[in-house]
Order: structure tokens, then sequence, then C-alpha cells
């Protein structure tokens, strides 16, 4: 199958469905509380509770492989059961995780708070997603995560500058701004009752687990994806880069806020330019863009500089993340979508874990080193992914234009293995 986009005098592309649109708004809400939270929690752990920094790399260690092993199981549960149960327990979840974050007065119950709330990150993740497959098709699943994922950022520019903002008026207060977290987590659960979900191939099956109904194409892309992962640590220790620098606690979140606000700005039109284009090409340049941002992160001298790369690293993000989903459910049989996108998650937040091992051993006195050498592995990556065109040319399902939009209900052939 070429790169190149397919032309027709008349183009019309699928409408996003009701229920894209009630998602994306769950996770803005969500997002908002999450994002409220996430500049605050390094500060509230080693400041007002005490612990050492170690028992932060403790707690978001295991709350991340929390996580990523509940998306490996929720995601085969998306392939047999209702989705949206699955989504609002998720989400129910999380919203408790925040109340008991507000309630912690040691850093034990921080992180029984963090594990419930991860517990319900993983539990949502890969149904939800799945949900948004299901009501696209190729020629629009692009646009549709990538307006999800702008949804979802937007609350994590929102979250923060409502952290900000409050931490002023509070007078440098942790405590009250973990309890007006916890309302649009609330606000966020009851939203997800307005899905709509329609029936899936594999609702009721009692299918044994297995990995048969997976296409080679998808294992390529996923391989690829998990390698990426090795070297993609936590963003806790850009800002933790951030504030070696010289940034204080409102720099640190401003940073935040602006690559927040790029990747939210930028991720719609990255998901419109895969149905388009290519997700193989778009996903290859987001490679492209967190290399450079990864190699200025290492070898920055001046603060000044974090104002140019934050945002270049939140078009890493807008030109991946979204798209990785979209992807993965184009190459995914309808009947093992969950399990597909469960597996692309969990691998991801393995190798999230793991990195954030490596890359905290290895930060010495300024962590330089961990950026340089992520910054040149994903250099590798984007170069590979973008010049193995007969490699991934299977994996590129990207659609031809009819001048016909397919219905979002309709369940798609499987493209043959070599379909060139």
């Amino acid at each position: 199958m070429s790169d190149e986009p397919a032309t027709t005098p008349a183009r019309r592309v699928p409408r996003l469905s009701r229920n894209v649109y009630v998602v994306s708004a769950v996770s803005f809400f969500q997002d908002t509380a999450s994002e409220l939270l996430y500049p605050i929690l390094p500060f509230f752990v080693t400041g007002v509770l005490g612990a050492p920094p170690a028992v932060l790399g403790l707690i978001e260690g295991l709350a991340d492989g929390t996580a990523s092993a509940m998306k490996a199981a929720s995601g085969r549960l998306a392939d047999l059961r209702h989705r949206r149960p699955l989504v609002a327990a998720g989400y129910g979840i999380s919203a408790l995780g925040k109340a008991l974050l507000a309630l912690a007065g040691a850093w034990p119950m921080v992180l029984a708070a963090r594990f419930t709330d991860r517990v319900g990150k993983g539990l949502r993740g890969p149904p939800r997603d799945a949900i948004i497959a299901d009501d696209t098709t190729p020629a629009n699943r692009g646009r549709a995560f990538g307006f999800h994922r702008a949804a979802d950022t937007a609350g994590a520019v929102v979250g923060p500058l409502i952290g900000l903002g409050l931490f002023e008026l509070v007078d440098g207060d942790f405590r009250p701004l973990l309890w007006v977290a916890v309302i649009p987590a609330v606000l966020s659960v009851t939203l997800v009752f307005l899905v709509r979900e329609r029936p899936h191939p594999g609702l009721g099956s009692r299918r044994a687990w297995s990995l048969r109904g997976l296409p080679r194409r998808y294992w390529r892309v996923i391989t690829l994806i998990g390698l990426f992962a090795l070297v993609n640590f936590p963003d806790t220790l850009l800002l933790l880069r951030a504030d070696e620098l010289g940034y204080g606690f409102a720099g640190v979140v401003a940073l935040y806020v602006l690559y927040n606000l790029a990747y939210a700005v930028l991720s719609y039109p990255a998901g419109l330019g895969s149905d388009r284009r290519s997700r193989r090409i778009v996903f290859a340049a987001g490679l492209g863009l967190f290399a450079v941002a990864y190699l200025g992160f290492g070898l920055a001298g001046t603060p000044g500089w974090l104002w140019v790369l934050f945002p270049i690293y939140g078009g890493y993000t807008a030109l991946t993340d979204g798209i990785s989903r979209a992807w993965v459910a184009d190459l995914a049989p309808a009947d093992n979508r969950g399990t597909a996108l469960g597996i692309h998650a969990a691998i991801s937040g393995v190798g999230l874990l793991i990195a954030g091992v490596w890359a905290g051993l290895a930060w010495g006195d300024n962590g330089r080193i961990p950026f340089l050498i992520s910054g040149t592995v994903t250099a590798i990556l984007a170069v590979i992914l973008l010049t193995a065109r007969r490699l991934f040319a299977s994996a590129d399902l990207r659609p031809r234009a009819t001048g016909v939009a397919p219905s979002p209900t309709r369940v798609l052939p499987q493209t043959p293995e070599n379909p060139c």
C-alpha cells in the first residue's frame, strides 16, 4: 500500500459520534482532577509529609506498574463484557483514590491512594479506547482519538492552572487543593452513564485467552512501541530537571502547562493528518520531536531553553499518543480490539516503569546522561520507522478515500497480510 494519499474528486469524512464527544468530556474532567494533583504530589510527599525522594519514586513506580497490569486484564474483559460498566468502575475507583489522597497523613496512605487511583486508570483505559474505536472507521479513527486526546489534555492545562491559582489563595497550603481535585473526578464518573454502548462481536463470548487472532503486522508495531517505551521515562523526571535548572513550584507548573497546551492544540490536527496521510509517518515524526526534546533537555545549560523544549515535547506526545491507539485499533480484528489495546497500554506502561528505574539510577548530579541516551536511541527508532517502509508497509492501513462515508457501526473485514 502506498504512503501517498488517495485522491478523489469528492471526499466525505464521517462525522465524530456522540459517544466520542461524551467520552472526551469524561476524560477532560478526570484529567483536570489528576493534573491538578500531579505537579503538587512531589512537593506534598517530600515537603508536607517529609518523605525522602526515594519514596516518591517507589510510590509512582508501583502505581504505574499496577496500572500496566490492569490494562492487559481490562483489555481482555472489554472483548467479552459490556464496556461501559468497566469504564464507569474505573473512573469511580480513581475518584476514590483522589479522596484517599486528600485524607493522607503519612506517605503509606499516599501509596494506597495512588495504587487505588492507578487501578482505576488501568481498568478504564482499554474499554474506553475500544468504545471510541467501535464508533469509528479507519477514515476518521485518527481524528477521533486526536479529539479525545485534545480534550483529555485540555484538562491537563486547566487542572494545574486551578492548582496554581488556589495555591496562592490558600497561602501555600496543599491540603485544600487535594479536596478540590475530588470534585471534577466525581463529575467525570456521572458523565460516563451518558455513553450509549453498541454491541460488539465478542460480547458474551466464553473464548479462552488467545493471542492468535492478532496479526503479525500488529506485533511489528507493538515491538517498535515497546522498544521506544524502554527509553521513555516518566514526566516527573522532566519536572525534576526543570527544578535542577532553577525553577521553583510556580515555574515548574507553568512549564508543565505549556507542555500540555502544545499537546492539546496539536492532537486533533495530528489525528486528522494520520487519517489523510499515514499513521506510520506521523508517529515517526513524533519520535523525531521526542529525540530533539530529550537531547535538548540533556544539553541545556540555562533554564531559558526549557520554554522551547517543553512545547516540542508536547508536540511529540500529540503526534504519538492518540495516533498509536488509532494505529493499534486499525490493525486488530473487531472481536480482539480490547485485547489489542490492552496489550499496547500494558507494554507502554511496563516500559515506562523500566525506563524510570534505569533513568533514576543513571541520573547522577544533573540528569544529563539519561536524556542523552533516550534521545539518541529514539532518533534511531524514528529513522528505522521512516526508512524500513517494507517492514511496516502492511501495518500502514490508512484508508483510501471513497467519497462515501462508511457507517460507524460497520465491522470492517480484515485486511490480508500483504495488501500492497
